[in-house]
C-alpha cells in the first residue's frame, strides 16, 4: 500500500510541477481564477500534510509568490512522503477544518483526498488555460506511467 500511495505522490508531484511550468510560461494569458486555483492545489496538500504532522498550515485559498510556487510543490511532496514512509496508515486523526468543524479520518484517507483533490483540480486548471487560448497538458495517471 505504502508503494502505491507514493507512486500516487510521485504522479501528483510530477504533473503539479508540468502545471506550473506552464503557467508561468503563459502568465500573459491566464485569469487569476488560474492563479488562484494552482496556488489552492499546492496548498491544500500542505494543509492535509499539516493536518497529519500538527505543524502550522497555509490559508485555504491564500495566494503565495509565485516565485516560491515550485518550491511549496517540493516541500509538500517530501512531507507526504515523510509521513507515508512513517506514519500507520490505519491510524485515525481527529482535525479541525478551516472552518473549525472536527473531523477523524484514517491518515490513508487524507492522504489520497490530498492526491484526488489534485487531480480535480488540475483539470479545471486545464480547462481553464484552453478558454485561454493555452493547449493543456495531458495529466492523466496513465500518460504518467507510459
Amino acid at each position: 500500500m505504502k508503494e502505491k500511495l507514493i507512486d500516487l505522490f510521485e504522479y501528483t508531484y510530477h504533473f503539479n510541477k508540468e502545471m506550473i511550468k506552464i503557467v508561468t510560461e503563459n502568465i500573459s494569458k491566464v485569469d487569476e481564477k488560474t492563479i488562484s486555483l494552482i496556488n489552492h492545489t499546492l496548498n491544500a496538500q500542505q494543509i492535509w500534510n499539516s493536518r497529519i504532522l500538527g505543524e502550522n498550515s497555509f490559508e485555504v485559498w491564500q495566494i503565495n509568490p509565485f516565485e516560491n510556487l515550485e518550491a511549496i510543490n517540493h516541500q509538500n511532496f517530501k512531507k507526504s512522503i515523510q509521513i507515508v514512509e512513517n506514519s500507520d496508515l490505519d491510524q485515525r486523526m481527529v482535525y479541525q477544518t478551516s472552518k473549525g468543524a472536527k473531523f477523524e479520518n484514517t491518515i490513508f484517507e487524507m492522504l489520497f483526498h490530498a492526491i484526488n483533490h489534485s487531480t480535480y483540480h488540475r483539470g479545471q486548471i486545464n480547462s481553464l488555460l484552453k478558454q485561454n487560448g493555452v493547449e493543456p497538458i495531458l495529466t492523466d495517471y496513465i500518460f504518467y506511467k507510459r
